[in-house]
């Protein structure tokens, strides 16, 4: 599954980006979840909460500690490194809260191993407040 690429002018460089998956129109999402943490930290970037040149630092430190702990490095891993960049990042900057973090987490495992096979996954509104968020 491919979804489309963000518009123009709303990407880095690839260059910056060197193990980005890509076609010839841009990058390419295996999943929808990775399209999303794509465009989060897009929407954040651009919303000055980080420089690009600190958010490519916090990607290569997630995939350098990934293949540490033995990550084959074969590209099917960019994404979860790509968001536990995003989720340190946040951290870092105190824009989240590490238990809110593990309950949403926690969430999305619980939601995923209920949802029928082929079904999207999504938390309802009990989840959400359970998380200390509001679902609205």
């Amino acid at each position: 599954m491919s979804t489309a690429a963000p518009p123009a002018g709303a990407l880095p460089s690839l260059s910056e980006l060197p193990h980005l998956p890509c076609d010839s129109e841009g990058p390419v999402f295996a999943e929808p979840w990775q399209a999303q943490a794509f465009a989060m930290t897009l929407a954040l970037h651009q919303r000055g909460v980080f420089t690009w040149p600190e958010w490519a630092q916090y990607l290569s430190r997630a995939i350098r500690n990934a293949q540490a702990q033995g990550d084959p490095d074969t590209g099917e891993t960019y994404y979860a490194h790509w968001l536990s960049a995003l989720e340190q990042l946040l951290l870092d900057k105190g824009l989240a809260q590490p238990l809110v973090m593990t309950s949403l987490r926690n969430a999305w495992r619980i939601a995923a191993e209920k949802t029928p096979h082929g079904q999207p996954v999504a938390l309802g509104a009990a989840a959400l407040r359970r998380a200390g968020l509001s679902a609205e």
